[in-house]
């Protein structure tokens, strides 16, 4: 039999090959089973795109959009939301004598410092607010406020990290584009994720708004609030179709060098992320214009906000506020706002406590009160979820004579809307308000709840990268169900 096979391949010019060891075929296959692997480990995998996002609702859909208000250098939280009458009673004395101190940012530990400002309470619900936020407390039974909040690291670009990406690394995704990948946008003419940037960029820059690994159609775009709102926003051609027949010639020209490229695979996400980005962008050019412009806005809405307040500031961040609703009216999915240019060191006061904070919050304070009432008025706060927050809390001794130091094992943030229970007060700190002591949270814990009030398992929204399913929560996160409405 094995002869007459032989004589055959013979016959056809040809010979079969030998048979091979198992040892033989493993070694000779190896580089290709490398290969196979490597394939695995470095191709971009999505496990759950935008357009199939309600495949992972698992939830009540609470908020169909997110207002993240970015409060930079980070809010003191004795002097906002978490009053300690024990500081004024020991005002003046060492805090090593009376608690543990942990190393600060700067090292410089001074007395016991308590809050320049007094506490009222407000509302039905009784929450004390301070005098810094007189408009925000009369709307203070629409919010929960979080006195246990904590995060890992005390240095403001880190923090940053860590607060919009759930990651102390530079590059990750954005909380913003990850809800835009995991829902997309309900706007075919605007992005799904916008920061409105009042004229400070964290520290950390332009990756807080990162989309990292996640195709780039899902990073942050970036809006002055002002008439022109970004660069480039109004055409230069000199009428539609000399614009359109310009933008489908470079389509062509993209989409023949990507074929080019990558022969029959599909195009890299570089340039069909370029591609919609130019399909958007000739799209934004006929809505944004209308979208900046406020002069269709009643005189009673612009003065409720803050636009002809007599703080400048005040009416940087008024038009923040009022865009971001307009915004989120038009199908917007997540709208960062950023504080205004010209406080001098935002809300990191390590000197100067009281005319920074006053500052800052006479920047912010009327625009956000008026922008709750204006959601609810318009029937938007239900699916709307309104966030305040910094990154990290501030410490309740002195640094300097003036000042508090960074403090991340303890602040106060807030949400709105969106299924929030209004009214409520979770978590508490200690006497001092120097450490969380009862229901300690963390960043991953605000980013599950965030997604579980869109209604996503936040478990199940990952991605694949590096040869893990990499998730905004990392491994970590719990919703908090103390504020769920």
């Amino acid at each position: 039999m094995t002869t007459h096979m032989n004589k055959a391949a013979h016959h056809c010019g040809r010979f079969l090959p030998r048979p091979l060891s198992r040892r033989q075929m493993l070694g000779q296959a190896a580089c290709g089973f490398g290969a196979i692997a490597a394939a695995a480990l470095l191709e971009p995998r999505r496990t759950l795109a935008g357009s199939a996002g309600s495949t992972l609702q698992k939830h009540p859909v609470k908020a169909t959009s997110v207002i993240f208000l970015y409060m930079d250098g980070g809010v003191s939280q004795v002097d906002s939301f978490d009053p300690k009458p024990r500081l004024t009673q020991d005002a003046g004395k060492d805090p090593r004598k009376l608690f543990k101190v942990d190393a600060t940012q700067f090292d410089a530990v001074g007395h016991l410092l308590p809050s320049p400002w007094k506490f009222q309470q407000y509302g039905k619900s009784g929450i004390p607010v301070s005098e810094l936020f007189p408009q925000i407390g009369s709307v203070i039974d629409e919010i929960a406020v979080i006195r246990s909040m904590t995060s890992e690291f005390p240095e403001h670009t880190n923090a940053n990290y860590l607060l919009h990406t759930g990651s102390g690394l530079q590059g990750r995704p954005s909380m913003g584009a990850w809800t835009t990948y995991g829902l997309g946008s309900e706007s075919e003419n605007l992005p799904g994720f916008v920061v409105l940037n009042g004229g400070l960029i964290p520290p950390g820059g332009l990756d807080n708004f990162t989309s990292g690994f996640l195709p780039a159609t899902y990073q942050g775009s970036v809006f002055r609030p002002n008439a022109s709102g970004m660069a480039n926003v109004r055409p230069l051609e000199k009428t539609p179709p000399m614009q359109r027949a310009k933008l489908d010639l470079a389509r062509r020209l993209d989409k023949q060098f990507a074929a080019r490229l990558a022969g029959n695979e599909p195009a890299p996400d570089a340039l069909e992320s370029a591609i919609a980005n130019q399909e958007l962008a000739w799209r934004m050019q006929a809505e944004v214009p209308d979208l900046l412009e406020l002069a269709g806005e009643t005189t009673a809405t612009k003065r409720a906000y803050g636009l002809e307040a007599g703080h400048p500031q005040t009416r940087i961040f008024a038009a923040e506020c009022l865009l971001a609703r307009r915004m989120v009216e038009r199908g917007v999915r997540f709208v960062e706002l950023t504080c205004p240019d010209g406080n001098g060191d935002r809300w990191d006061q390590h000197g100067n406590l009281r005319d920074g904070h006053w500052k800052n919050a006479l920047s912010v304070d009327q625009p956000i009160a008026a922008l709750i009432r204006d959601l609810k008025d318009r029937g938007l706060l239900d699916t709307t979820l309104v966030v305040w927050s910094g990154e990290f809390g501030r410490t309740p001794f002195a640094q300097g004579g003036d000042g508090r130091d960074h403090n991340p094992q303890a602040y106060s943030m807030w949400m709105a809307g969106g299924g929030i229970k209004g009214g409520v007060v979770v978590g508490a700190t200690d006497d001092y308000g120097y450490r969380v002591v009862e229901k300690k949270f963390t960043i991953h814990d605000l980013h599950a709840t965030m997604l579980h009030l869109m209604g996503i398992d936040h478990t199940q929204l990952t991605y694949r990268f590096s040869g893990r399913d990499m998730r905004l929560t990392d491994v970590y996160g719990n919703p908090i169900h103390d504020v769920l409405g």
